[in-house]
């Protein structure tokens, strides 16, 4: 497979063509960023967790039925997606309130659900990724009503399984962002990562937050509470 040029530089990744069209290469970088831009850093080895961490979740969500851009890693920082057109929404399962939902609604952080909930937030920089309803949704024809509920389907699966499998690592799954793409023939699959970056994960027995909120409140240990989670997923299965 060839590398080629640069179609793309996000905030946490690039992304190439190679010479096959339908087939990327994405680059995992070790910047970080927070509050859509403003706070910029770098968390050493991040690249690589993130990677590694994304293409072994989406491995065991394809066994489950959620089908995933992933194709082949092919190094540490390195993987080999499908192409992809991503529907401009940014999907968020909560399971406990943690982040902008307390400050939104004011519900104490660390506050469990009694049922999984779902949020839509327009996928906009510029307008600091409002959220948005489903009715929004096709006002704005950024999905169908068909895929919306693929979407929602494939989202509360992806908590299932994965909320399963980290609370095995003895880590609590908070909440998490997915976001999703068309393929060349329409159909929906899960793109983007699955990382300390798009999920919050607490330490099932301390509480001890194992993701970018460390960064993003400036606590301290990042790359530490990256590699820690990094070596429970990787001890799950030795």
């Amino acid at each position: 497979m060839q590398k080629l040029e640069q179609l793309y530089e996000g905030k946490a990744k690039k992304v190439y063509a190679t010479d096959d069209p339908e087939l990327y290469i994405v680059d995992y970088k070790d910047d970080a960023t927070a509050f859509n831009g403003e706070k910029r850093g770098t968390i050493v080895g991040k690249g690589v967790i993130n990677n590694q961490m994304s293409n072994y979740l989406m491995k065991r969500l394809e066994k489950e039925g959620v089908p995933t851009h992933f194709v082949e890693e092919l190094s540490e920082r390195e993987t080999l997606v499908k192409k992809v057109q991503i529907v401009p929404l940014e999907v968020i399962i909560r399971n406990i309130a943690a982040g902008s939902f307390s400050k939104r609604y004011g519900v104490p952080e660390g506050e469990p659900f009694a049922s999984p909930t779902i949020e839509f937030s327009y996928k906009n920089d510029d307008l600091g990724d409002p959220l948005i309803n489903s009715y929004h949704v096709l006002a704005m024809k950024l999905a169908t009503p068909e895929e919306i509920e693929t979407i929602k389907k494939y989202a509360f699966k992806v908590n299932e399984v994965l909320s399963a499998f980290w609370s095995e690592c003895g880590v609590t799954l908070v909440d998490f962002k997915l976001e999703f793409g068309r393929l060349a023939d329409g159909t929906i699959v899960l793109a983007d990562e699955i990382s300390p970056d798009t999920c919050r994960l607490w330490d099932k027995a301390t509480g001890e937050k194992l993701d970018k909120d460390r960064f993003r409140r400036d606590l301290g240990g990042v790359e530490d509470a990256y590699a820690e989670v990094m070596r429970r997923l990787r001890e799950h299965d030795a």
